[in-house]
């Protein structure tokens, strides 16, 4: 048993440990390549470590801040909140804590571009919203969000555990709608011995504090040519979510709350003679293993590759039991075909003429196609964010300037103070979703030799 128990809580430790990569320790930030003529020009926001959540142009300058941070920030689009620009959902009132107290919010808000905040929830708990990882509000102005659920799994024993929830809230603070991942374990795909480990892990430690399965992602489909086609699994109100625990990506029905569609974590094994070289640039292809996936998502209608999914597949550790990971490390951005489940497209850092371990972020993380075809890229664990284009030149590069200080506890359970510039999640902006005062900038950023690049005295 103990043997099992550790096999368990490595996959949980081996998150920090593979983002131990020899980075160097001086390095430029701010926007560091930016191709004007190449990239597509907008505006990108994201949160920091030091709570606040900063709007940039392609120059890197910072046109706009809010004093509060959210898990992701995410700015509403115009078109569906009444016309109103510059709104954003984020974590309005949040416990002290590991990671800035994000995993224990007691309030979750919408602020206008003044900071103002105009809609708040807090939910029935008392521990508050306890939102985690993700929300989207809705062309009908309600607002999903994923929440920690406090309760027993019958599924997984007889412990209270922290099961994960999506819920619907109207703008008066009403919940008409929740689906529980607790109710849904057997339409995942785990094994049996996947089942076993679960169980096993929550004895050992007496209840989860965090979701189980670690929905790291909620995306509403929304219109698309597959249901227009009359494939009613892509309903537009159904819901894409991935695990980055159980290493699977499924869309919920919304009308019934059942799974409808799902890849993993039942992957070719290794040894499968179907199942290429991970890093092969051969497209199509079939799917193979992801492991601690981020951000999956349907490509909205009116962008090149519309309905087909986008995922940031971290390559990390994660799965149950533990999946293998490849010798050479590296992330990778994956576009499917949904219906096919075929890779169509993707990037690695090979596609820039680099090596596979250039690209990584073995946590948090996300990927979202622009107008122009290129495709904006947040490289979490690093603070870099970056357009590439189809063929994989990147055009933009912004790394973030905004270090702060987190609490991390090591094996021994001793707590250390690091510094860190992680970004959870990037979401380009178009110019027209913001007042139009808001200033910007294209100047160029020519991409330097870095061969020849020296710090002089």
């Amino acid at each position: 048993m103990n043997k099992t128990i550790n096999s368990i809580i490595s996959i949980f430790f081996a998150i920090g440990f593979s983002s131990i990569l020899a980075n160097p320790t001086i390095y430029p930030t701010g926007t560091t390549i930016y191709d004007p003529e190449k990239a597509w020009n907008g505006y990108v926001l994201y949160a920091s470590p030091i709570g606040k959540t900063h709007l940039i142009d392609m120059a890197g300058n910072e046109v706009h801040r809010w004093e509060l941070a959210g898990f992701p920030s995410e700015l509403i689009d115009p078109s569906i909140n009444g016309g109103k620009k510059g709104h954003l959902l984020v974590q309005t009132k949040n416990k002290a804590g590991m990671w800035g107290g994000i995993f224990s919010n007691i309030e979750i808000g919408e602020v206008d571009w003044d900071g103002n905040i105009v809609w708040r929830w807090r939910g029935d708990d008392p521990d508050g919203a306890q939102q985690s990882h993700d929300w989207a509000r809705l062309p009908n102005g309600n607002t999903l969000a994923v929440i920690k659920e406090k309760r027993i799994v019958p599924d997984l024993g007889d412990k209270i555990i922290a099961d994960e929830a999506i819920v619907e809230i109207t703008p008066n603070g009403e919940e008409i709608w929740r689906w529980r991942a607790g109710d849904h374990i057997n339409e995942f795909g785990l094994s049996d011995e996947g089942l076993d480990l679960w169980r096993a892990l929550i004895d050992h430690s007496g209840g989860l504090p965090a979701g189980f399965i670690t929905i790291n992602d909620m995306a509403p489909i929304g219109p698309n040519k597959w249901f227009d086609s009359g494939d009613t699994r892509f309903h537009p109100d159904n819901i894409v979510i991935d695990s980055r625990e159980g290493s699977f990506i499924a869309i919920i029905e919304k009308s019934t709350g059942s799974i409808v569609w799902r890849v993993g974590p039942d992957y070719p094994t290794m040894s499968s003679p179907e199942l290429r070289p991970r890093f092969d640039t051969h497209v199509p292809r079939p799917l193979d293993q992801t492991s601690g996936q981020h951000d999956a998502h349907i490509i909205p209608k009116g962008l090149p590759g519309e309905g087909n999914l986008l995922v940031f597949d971290n390559n990390a550790p994660s799965g149950y039991p533990p999946m293998r990971l490849p010798m050479f490390y590296g992330s990778r951005i994956l576009e499917i075909n949904p219906i096919t489940k075929e890779i169509v497209w993707q990037y690695t850092g090979i596609e820039s003429g680099l090596a596979s371990w250039t690209f990584s972020s073995s946590f948090i993380s996300s990927a979202r196609r622009l107008p122009n075809g290129n495709t904006l890229i947040d490289e979490g664990m690093n603070g870099r964010m970056f357009q590439v284009t189809p063929d994989g030149e990147i055009v933009w590069e912004f790394i973030n300037p905004w270090f702060g200080k987190q609490t991390y506890t090591v094996m021994n359970d001793e707590n250390r103070e690091i510094s860190t510039n992680w970004v959870f999640r990037a979401q380009p902006i178009p110019y027209d979703w913001v007042p139009e005062d808001t200033p910007r900038s294209e100047n160029p950023v020519k991409k330097l030799d870095v061969t020849e690049f020296r710090i002089t005295e």
